[in-house]
C-alpha cells in the first residue's frame, strides 16, 4: 500500500499500455474498466459482486450525489466509501456531462453553471471550486476537474469557446484542490485529473491538450466523445489526443462504450474507462458473453438448458440457464436484472483482465482480431452520462 497516488506505465503493445495506478485504497489495474455507480450504487449489483468480479475502482456522480443526499451529508457518514461500503478506490465525475444534459434548465457563465435541479427544480450555482470541494467531502481518491461538455455537431465557434472555458475552469480546480491539501480536506493520496475537450477538431484538442498538460495534473481524461460523432471519429481524435498526453500519466477514456469501442481505444493507448452500458443492458434483457451478445427476451431462449456462458467466472452466467433467465426477464422479475448486470459487469472485468495478459504476452494486435470476431459487431460508441 501507499499514502500516494502514483502510476507506473510497465509495458507497451503497440499504442496498448500495461499499468498500475498505485493508491492508499489499494491497486488499480489498467487497462482498468469502472463501472457506473452515478448515486453511490451500481445499479443492481452488490459491492461484494463487483469485488468477485474483479473490479478495482468504480465511478460515483458529483452532481447526482450534491442534490441526493448532499456532499456534506456523506461526509458526516464516512464518506462515499464508507456510504456504500466500497473500500476500494473511487472515482467521481465533477458533473459536467450531466450540466450538458440539461440545456433547459442551465446557463453557463465565465463563474460556473446556474442549474435548476431535475429532481424539483431548486436553484444551484456548480462553480470549479465548489466541483472540487464537493469531490473531496465525498472523499473521492480520484476528482474530475469541471468542464463545458458540449454535444456533437458543434460550431468551430462553439466548441473553442467550451475549450477554452475548461481550460480555465482547470486551472481554477487544480488551485483549489492544491487549497484543500493545505486545508486537510484532502490527502497525496488523492488525485485531480484534467480533462481534454475540443469535439473532433485535431487543432482544439491539441490546443486544450497542451493547455492541460501545462498544468500538470495527475492524468488526463478524453471528454467530450461517444456524444454524437461516428466510431472512427472518436478513435481517430482519441489516438490524436492520445499522442499530446505524457505517457507517464493515466489517460481516461470518458463514457465508452462497448466491447469493441474498449477493444479499440486500449489499442489507441486510453488505460481507463466507464460506461453504463453493463448494467443497463443488463436491465433490459441484453448480455455480454464471449460469444457475442445475447437478447434474453428472444423466444428461442425459453427451452435452452444451458448456461449464458459457461466460460464466465461469474455464477449468475455460469449457473443459471438461459431457459430461467429468459423467464425472469419476460416476467419482470427484479432478478432477472440483477442477474444480467451482475454476469455483465463480470464479462467486462473478464475482458479487461484478457486485454492486461495480451499486453503482457505482446500479442494484443492478434488477440484484439480475434476477440473482434467472436464478439463480432457492438454498434456505435455510447456515453456513459450517468444511470439514473
Amino acid at each position: 500500500m501507499t499514502d500516494r497516488f502514483s502510476f507506473s506505465l510497465r509495458k507497451t503493445d503497440g499504442g496498448a499500455r500495461l499499468g498500475a495506478i498505485a493508491t492508499p485504497r489499494g491497486v488499480i489495474r489498467t487497462p482498468a474498466f469502472m463501472p457506473v455507480g452515478t448515486a453511490a450504487t451500481v445499479k443492481a449489483v452488490y459491492t461484494d459482486q463487483l469485488e468477485a468480479a474483479g473490479t478495482d475502482i468504480v465511478l460515483a456522480n458529483t452532481y447526482h450525489l450534491m442534490l441526493r443526499p448532499g456532499a456534506e451529508r456523506v461526509a458526516r457518514l464516512g464518506g462515499v466509501h464508507g456510504f456504500m461500503r466500497w473500500s476500494r478506490p473511487i472515482l467521481t465525475d465533477s458533473g459536467g456531462f450531466q450540466v450538458m444534459s440539461l440545456a433547459k434548465l442551465r446557463k453557463i457563465t465565465e463563474a460556473g453553471v446556474e442549474f435548476q435541479s431535475h429532481l424539483d427544480g431548486s436553484p444551484h450555482m456548480l462553480t470549479p471550486e465548489r466541483a472540487v470541494e464537493i469531490q473531496c467531502l465525498l472523499g473521492a481518491d480520484i476528482q474530475m476537474q469541471l468542464d463545458e461538455c458540449i454535444a456533437l455537431p458543434a460550431t468551430r465557434d462553439e466548441t473553442r469557446a467550451a475549450v477554452d472555458r475548461s481550460l480555465a475552469w482547470g486551472e481554477r480546480c487544480k488551485r483549489e484542490f492544491e487549497s484543500q491539501l493545505q486545508l486537510g480536506r484532502a490527502t497525496r493520496g488523492q488525485a485531480l485529473f484534467g480533462i481534454v475537450q475540443g469535439g473532433i477538431d485535431p487543432e482544439l484538442r491539441a490546443r486544450s491538450a497542451d493547455g492541460l498538460v501545462a498544468m500538470d495534473f495527475a492524468g488526463y481524461a478524453v471528454g467530450g466523445l461517444a456524444v454524437g460523432e461516428t466510431q472512427q471519429a472518436m478513435l481517430d481524435t482519441l489516438e490524436l489526443t492520445a499522442r499530446r498526453l505524457p505517457a507517464d500519466k493515466p489517460r481516461y477514456l470518458m463514457g465508452v462504450g462497448t466491447p469493441v469501442d474498449l477493444i479499440e481505444s486500449v489499442a489507441r493507448g486510453a488505460d481507463m474507462f466507464d460506461c453504463v452500458i453493463p448494467t443497463r443492458s443488463g436491465r433490459h434483457g441484453l448480455a455480454f458473453t464471449w460469444g457475442g451478445k445475447v437478447n434474453l427476451k428472444n423466444a428461442r431462449h425459453a427451452d435452452d438448458p444451458g448456461p449464458l456462458d459457461p466460460a464466465s467466472i461469474c455464477p449468475a452466467a455460469r449457473d443459471y440457464s438461459r431457459a430461467y433467465l429468459h423467464h425472469l426477464v419476460k416476467s419482470g422479475e427484479y432478478l432477472g436484472a440483477m442477474l444480467l448486470s451482475w454476469a455483465n459487469v463480470a464479462f467486462y472485468q473478464q475482458l479487461m483482465e484478457a486485454m492486461r495478459a495480451a499486453i503482457a504476452a505482446d500479442r494484443f494486435a492478434a488477440w484484439a482480431a480475434e476477440t473482434k470476431a467472436r464478439l463480432g459487431g457492438n454498434g456505435p460508441a455510447v456515453a456513459a452520462g450517468s444511470d439514473p
